[in-house]
């Protein structure tokens, strides 16, 4: 009779209800989009443990683990993806950034190549993010590139583990944005002819536009990769 009692208690147990979590995007200015550089973002490539739904878990020997009762509100990846074009709009200035592959009309004046090898955290565990950018000029020439880590703490919540991770990729927009603005022309703004003088007007207009250079398209290359577990 208390085996029946007991397997009856266990049947009526409430799993937790399950949590969803998306990337926590930072208050972005959205006043000031009038500058015209144009930029490619993409490909961008997660390692194969962060394409799931439920939040991974590192432990404190290493080794990973999955929620059950927490969730990606979507595609992390996708979500990445949007959340590092929004950053870097808003710090470029920029309403010119479009994610690979919607590049249709896109001549783009510099191209990121992204590979994140890692983003997670655990309870006792701080948030890492690694990953490794290329920045390819409007010829399709490297011109910068760059291995990084970077490492944030948390209070051992979740929703705080996930604003942890966000502020790391808010770091590494700014540092994307820093090697943007080095390779292309920061005088982007187009200026406004003169009415004072209507002779000069098509000179200026000339001297403030960037002409776009039409850049040769880096399609992702499937290799094999390597994660640390």
């Amino acid at each position: 009779m208390l085996g029946v009692l007991a397997l009856g208690t266990v049947g009526c147990s409430v799993a937790p209800p399950t949590q969803f979590y998306q990337l926590q995007q930072p208050v972005a200015d959205l006043a000031s989009r009038d500058n015209n550089v144009t930029v490619l973002l993409g490909p961008l490539k997660i390692a194969d443990y962060l394409q799931r739904e439920n939040v991974v878990q590192r432990e404190a020997d290493g080794s990973l683990s999955l929620s059950q009762q927490a969730r990606w509100a979507g595609s992390l990846q996708d979500d990445m993806g949007q959340f590092l074009l929004r950053q870097i709009s808003a710090q470029l200035g920029s309403s010119r950034i479009s994610l690979y592959p919607d590049r249709v009309g896109i001549e783009a004046q510099a191209q990121i190549v992204l590979s994140i090898s890692r983003l997670d955290s655990g309870v006792n565990q701080s948030a890492v993010l690694e990953a490794q950018w290329r920045l390819l000029d409007a010829q399709g020439s490297l011109r910068n590139s760059r291995v990084v880590r970077f490492e944030e703490a948390h209070n051992g919540e979740l929703s705080d583990q996930v604003r942890a991770q966000s502020d790391l990729l808010a770091l590494l927009s700014q540092q994307l944005v820093r090697a943007i603005r080095e390779e292309v022309p920061t005088e982007t703004v187009k200026k406004k002819p003169s009415r004072s003088s209507p002779a000069n007007s098509s000179d200026s207009a000339t001297q403030g536009a960037i002409v776009p250079l039409k850049i040769p398209v880096v399609d992702p290359v499937r290799e094999p990769g390597v994660y640390r577990f």
